[in-house]
Formats: structure tokens, C-alpha cells, sequence
């Protein structure tokens, strides 16, 4: 059996954050998360596991900036929160402050507005590919009604006009026969008077 594989939905639901954070987090923490054939992401047991652990990071108080530090240790799943957040006090931390804080927060609702509105045109480019498709669909069908009613209306114009050319054949061989029969009775008429004048 393959692994397991978790669609974003229901990864956001085990890891208990809404979507559009996993998202985010993936990209500020340039975590490789694999994407299927058609190109949408996928979560592994061990995603699912690392998330949370970054989850229960970002409750503590933890800055993406100081979790992104410790992405090895949380990929290797032996360390504790409690030790982890212990070697979080002793890397070197950014200038923090609410101008530090206002920017993470900042970045992050322009991360979070950037996928809406990209989730916003795919699922529009989405929909209106099946409408044009739909009236496409349409239209291609009108217009194949609209061939196979004039190419009926030809083949009957056709078998008319075939039918005119037998009937007139057929009436042009009956006056000749009758032609030809008046003509024998005429020359058997003939033939008679000749005989009584001799």
C-alpha cells in the first residue's frame, strides 16, 4: 500500500488551521510539499505531524522567522516543544517589536489575500471555461442541426430532380412506342391498300 495522501482540506482539518494558513506556511517556511498530476497539493502522515508541531510552535509565541530555524529538529520529530522552545531562546532573534509584528502580520494578510483572490479567478476561470464550453457545446450543435437539415434538403433536391429525369425518361420510351406501334400499323395499312391495288 502507497502513503497516505491528504488534499488541503482535509490536511487544514487534522492539523486544526484553516487552509489558507498551511498555504502560508508552507511558503514562508519554503516547506516541499508535493503537488499531484494535475497540480494540487498534497499532505503526507509526516506533513500532517510537522504542521502540527509548527501549530503548537505558533501557540507558544513562536515567530515563523524562529520556526523556520528549527524546521530540521521538527522534521526529525524527536524534540520536544519544551526543548524547542528552549533552543528558541537561544538563536538569535530578529528585531522584534510591534513594527516587527505589524510586518509579519501585514505579510501574512497579503499572503492570505494574494491565495483568496488567486483561489477567486481559478474557481471564475473554472466556471466560465464550463460555460463557454457549455455554449460551445451549443452552438456546435445548432450548427451541425443546421448542415444535416441542408444536406437533407440537397439529397432530396437531388432525388427530385433524379425522380423528374426517370418520370420523363420513362414517358419520352412510352411516346416512342406508341410512335412505333402507329408507325407499324400505318405502314400494316399501307401494306394492305398496296396488296388491294394490285
Amino acid at each position: 500500500m502507497g502513503e497516505v495522501r491528504y488534499m488541503i482540506s482535509d490536511a487544514a482539518k487534522l492539523v486544526d488551521v484553516e487552509a489558507h494558513v498551511l498555504r502560508y506556511w508552507e511558503e514562508e517556511l519554503e516547506l516541499p510539499i508535493g503537488r499531484n498530476e494535475m497540480g494540487h497539493r498534497y499532505y503526507t502522515e509526516e506533513n500532517i505531524q510537522l504542521f502540527r508541531r509548527i501549530r503548537e510552535l505558533k501557540e507558544q509565541g513562536v515567530q515563523l522567522k524562529a520556526v523556520k530555524m528549527l524546521i530540521p529538529d521538527l522534521e526529525k520529530g524527536e524534540a520536544e516543544i519544551t526543548h524547542l522552545l528552549a533552543r528558541v531562546d537561544k538563536l538569535p532573534t530578529p528585531v522584534e517589536g510591534p513594527a516587527a509584528m505589524h510586518e509579519e502580520k501585514m505579510q501574512q494578510f497579503q499572503c492570505i489575500m494574494s491565495r483568496l483572490i488567486s483561489e477567486a479567478l481559478e474557481d471564475h476561470t473554472e466556471k466560465m471555461g464550463k460555460e463557454i464550453s457549455t455554449q460551445v457545446s451549443g452552438l456546435v450543435i445548432k450548427e451541425m442541426d443546421y448542415l444535416l437539415r441542408m444536406k437533407e434538403e440537397r439529397e432530396d433536391e437531388r432525388f427530385k430532380r433524379l425522380d423528374e429525369s426517370i418520370r420523363s425518361s420513362q414517358k419520352a420510351r412510352k411516346e416512342r412506342a406508341l410512335l412505333k406501334k402507329e408507325e407499324k400499323r400505318r405502314w400494316s395499312l399501307f401494306g394492305q391498300r398496296k396488296g388491294q391495288t394490285v
